[in-house]
């Protein structure tokens, strides 16, 4: 019989955020959403940024749902573990909006430098920044007040 949860670990290059049973896995791709079940066929794929959104067994401490704002990195699903190698990841919960309000307004007054050696980089890294400003505003919204 299958198992009905897959082993989820997610790390930074600061810390292991996470190292537990999951029934399920949201994950943002650097292409879109994919969805991790038990018995998922193989996969690597880069993590684009939004929200990471996992499910527990209800059999355990953490019961229920938990998620994460994740900006870049790697996840690999293979014999039911995934690893998630996030370059950022912030639990929801520890989310402050007045704060990431406050990063949206920075990254929105983000200019091109005039003397940019690569001016395309220059303004990809812009929107990038402000795509991540964004996202993790829309997931303190979403969560705001729902501490663990």
């Amino acid at each position: 019989m299958a198992s009905k949860t897959i082993k989820c670990t997610l790390v930074t290059p600061e810390d292991k955020l996470l190292d537990e049973q999951v029934t399920y896995a949201s994950i943002p791709a650097w292409d879109g959403l994919f969805g991790v079940l038990p018995g998922r066929a193989p996969i690597v794929a880069r993590l684009g940024t939004g929200e990471l959104r996992l499910a527990f067994p209800e059999t355990t401490a953490a019961g229920g749902e938990r998620s994460y704002f994740i900006n870049g990195g790697f996840v690999k699903m293979a014999s039911d573990t995934l690893t998630i190698l996030a370059e950022r990841a912030v639990p929801a919960e520890n989310l402050v909006e007045s704060e990431v309000k406050a990063e949206v307004t920075e990254a929105d007054a983000l200019v091109p430098a005039s003397d940019a050696a690569d001016a395309t980089a220059e303004v990809e890294r812009i929107r990038i920044a402000r795509e991540a400003a964004r996202a993790k505003l829309a997931i303190a919204r979403k969560y705001r007040g729902s501490g663990i």
